[in-house]
């Protein structure tokens, strides 16, 4: 017998209001917003909200995320467009996907102190020993 498969993919679709994160440069962590798409592999980017002025960008040099402003229009004015952001909080729904969390993770750790990552090596060898005491109590039964 043939089985179809049927998989549900979750695609970022370059489209005007995407809510992208710039991966490369000066500007690297900085939220934008599609406003207009140049070409295939060129996009026209606007961040009110994070200090980005109106430019083209390489697709490349930008991470798509999940979230999309539906209430932008192709070419919005920078004034409305702040707006428009501000009122769909996108930071406030950026800070909360796994990616955001993952990255402020990692600039916590990057700054840590030599004492600090001590101490954190410490209590991942604490936990673990527990977890494992407990688990062969468990297999023992």
């Amino acid at each position: 017998k043939h089985q179809s498969v049927i998989m549900v993919v979750s695609r970022r679709l370059v489209q005007v209001g995407r809510v992208c994160q710039v991966n490369y440069g000066n500007d690297a962590g900085k939220l934008v917003v599609i406003v207009n798409i140049a070409d295939a592999s060129r996009v026209l980017v606007d961040g009110p909200t994070t200090g980005m002025k109106r430019q083209l960008y390489n697709l490349a040099r930008l991470n798509l995320t999940d979230i999309v402003v539906e209430d932008v229009v192709r070419d919005m004015r920078p004034g409305r467009l702040a707006k428009v952001i501000e009122q769909a909080d996108i930071q406030a729904q950026f800070n909360q996907t796994s990616w955001a969390k993952k990255q402020a993770n990692r600039a916590a750790r990057a700054n840590l102190s030599d004492f600090e990552r001590y101490q954190v090596l410490n209590s991942r060898r604490t936990v673990s020993k527990a977890v494992r005491t407990q688990f062969n109590k468990l297999k023992k039964n």
